[in-house]
């Protein structure tokens, strides 16, 4: 597990903060792309999926490789907004504002899904979870004063 704990601290830092959100989702897309869908980068540590959401002023489809939570019982997936602990919301966290349904594609499946944000109690119970399971989180909550958005991505029926 020392491999897994080098990556928590390298996340957690400020340089990684700066330099990952221009480098990793840009190989995470291009590997994706190569395996036709079957390989995230990113996903050798955390689980990850590729959001295809609609833009919240463009109305165009967009991609973002994101790690996730997969749920207890598989049936729905956390989507963490914490933009590597910068300052702002990412934008897919607006365009599932705007428009909920989207895609993703897990383990070189694209699955129809809908997003809910999660707030209050419900929220509270999901961070901690997510703390668990990734400790740099709260890092990353600690360094912006924005709550951090969480979002649930259950499947269409």
């Amino acid at each position: 597990m020392i491999g897994v704990r080098m990556v928590q601290k390298v996340s957690s830092t400020r340089a990684f903060a700066k330099v990952a959100p221009h480098v990793i989702p840009a190989l995470d897309r291009a590997v994706h792309r190569l395996t036709r869908g079957k390989v995230l980068l990113s996903a050798q540590m955390l689980p990850g999926v590729i959001l295809t959401s609609t833009g919240a002023r463009s109305g165009l489809p967009r991609r973002a490789p994101l790690a996730c939570m997969p749920e207890e019982g598989g049936g729905s997936w956390i989507l963490v907004g914490s933009n590597f602990g910068r300052t702002g919301h990412p934008a897919w966290t607006g365009n599932l504002l705007a428009h909920p349904d989207a895609e993703i594609s897990w383990n070189g499946r694209d699955i129809p899904v809908t997003a809910v944000p999660l707030t209050g109690e419900e929220r509270a119970a999901v961070w901690k979870t997510l703390l668990a399971f990734w400790p740099p989180y709260a890092t990353y909550q600690a360094r912006v004063e924005r709550e951090i958005r969480l979002f649930r991505l259950t499947p269409k029926a």
